[in-house]
């Protein structure tokens, strides 16, 4: 899976000492699968540190946290399981984790969610009522990996290669979000669980030589649209 990290550097080298505690799945390095919400923090980190924002491109190797076992977190959209667990986090006062997780993926409390997290945590509003708020929030997604060990499954795309398949990603993804109609997140569901994305992934395949409209058809050819 392609995954962005949007800021006012580039990540060369990531450093868990320098990642801020207290956030949503606690201490970590945050990337999203969703390109313009890295856009988005890309231009707000850019815009705090007078400069241009710039956005690191990595690949999440999930087949090596599966074979290394590592302890992961996964909530599917906002529910009382993720509400509790980002309080835990940002309430946390202890200098080690909250939590013994290696990665966390769920849903992201931008600053509108955490104005009204506030307002439940002062009593101003119900848990009930705070959830099925969150139930119309627009699409987002982030993975926190919180342990050293977590970043040997995230790779930097440096290479020719990493960056000419990211390019053929992301064009069909905004194919599929325009012409289908779907949201980005479900694009990006459905591109990188097909066969297509699996033998564009493989060098062995020479997929990457085609041109991204091409592949973009095999893979409507694949999914019958």
């Amino acid at each position: 899976m392609k995954v962005y990290h949007g800021s006012y550097m580039k990540i060369e080298t990531i450093d868990l000492t320098k990642c801020q505690p207290r956030k949503d799945f606690g201490q970590g390095f945050y990337v999203t699968s969703l390109r313009s919400q890295a856009e988005y923090w890309a231009k707000r980190m850019g815009d705090w540190k007078h400069t241009e924002g710039v956005i690191s491109e990595f690949d999440f190797k999930e087949y090596i946290a599966k074979d290394m076992k590592f302890k992961f977190l996964r909530f599917d959209g906002y529910s009382e399981d993720w509400l509790d667990f980002i309080l835990l986090n940002r309430t946390n006062e202890l200098e080690e984790q909250a939590h013994d997780y290696d990665i966390v993926e769920g849903n992201v409390a931008d600053d509108e969610v955490t104005a009204r997290i506030f307002d439940y945590q002062n009593g101003l509003i119900s848990k009930k009522t705070l959830l099925q708020e969150l139930e119309y929030r627009a699409p987002n997604h982030q993975l926190c990996f919180c342990t050293v060990q977590s970043l040997q499954a995230l790779i930097p795309a440096k290479n020719d290669l990493d960056i000419k398949i990211i390019h053929i990603d992301n064009e069909i993804v905004k194919c599929l979000v325009s012409e289908f109609h779907k949201n980005e997140k479900e694009a990006i569901t459905v591109y990188y669980k097909s066969k297509t994305y699996a033998q564009l992934s493989d060098p062995a395949s020479g997929f990457y030589l085609k041109s991204w409209q091409e592949i973009y058809e095999m893979l409507k050819q694949e999914l019958n649209f």
